[in-house]
């Protein structure tokens, strides 16, 4: 009695695989997926950007910190999130502006880029974006040259345009790297 339950319970696996298969079948594929961009929004001095999803390791609340002596202004100082140090980064201080205070939607987007473990504090996360490929604009304005090392193209979404902010390039720049004073 035994043995036909067991055959009974393998034929039961395969019509499970079986089904599994066939359900695949009907979703996307991974070439439908790769003509979409996706990208985490945020939201920095009242304009909206949009980062690479695999630039952002993490997205956390800003968390309480320790000044660090001898640090630039802009270094807010350092967190334990747990258990590892992290640097907060203001990102309004770097770029040379008066950071807002008490923003309650501020949070950290991580970076871990080259060398840098970060947390760059911005105004606020938009959530999660996708653009089709073709909705990509090279050449984008820039109202603000001190941001623009940092933007590559953006996105138009409907009369929407979402410009692409690089955390990567910000943790290439030996500005942002050398946080003594």
């Amino acid at each position: 009695m035994s043995e036909i339950t067991n055959i009974q319970a393998f034929e039961f696996l395969q019509s499970i695989e079986q089904r599994s298969f066939d359900s695949v079948a009907g979703s996307p594929r991974e070439e439908d997926l790769s003509r979409f961009w996706s990208g985490v929004g945020f939201r920095l001095a009242g304009i909206d950007y949009v980062v690479k999803l695999d630039e952002v390791a993490e997205i956390i609340s800003v968390p309480r910190f320790t000044k660090v002596p001898g640090a630039k202004k802009w270094v807010k100082g350092l967190a334990n999130i747990r258990g590892t140090l992290l640097p907060i980064m203001d990102l309004h201080g770097f770029l040379g502006r008066k950071a807002p205070h008490g923003l309650r939607r501020q949070r950290l987007l991580v970076v871990n880029h080259g060398g840098v473990h970060c947390g760059v504090v911005v105004d606020e996360v938009l959530g999660l974006n996708h653009f089709e490929d073709e909705s990509w604009k090279k050449e984008i304005p820039v109202n603000d040259e001190a941001v623009s090392p940092f933007l590559q193209g953006g996105f138009l979404s409907g009369e929407k345009l979402w410009t692409v902010f690089s955390l990567n390039a910000l943790a290439e720049t030996p500005s942002f790297r050398k946080v003594a004073v």
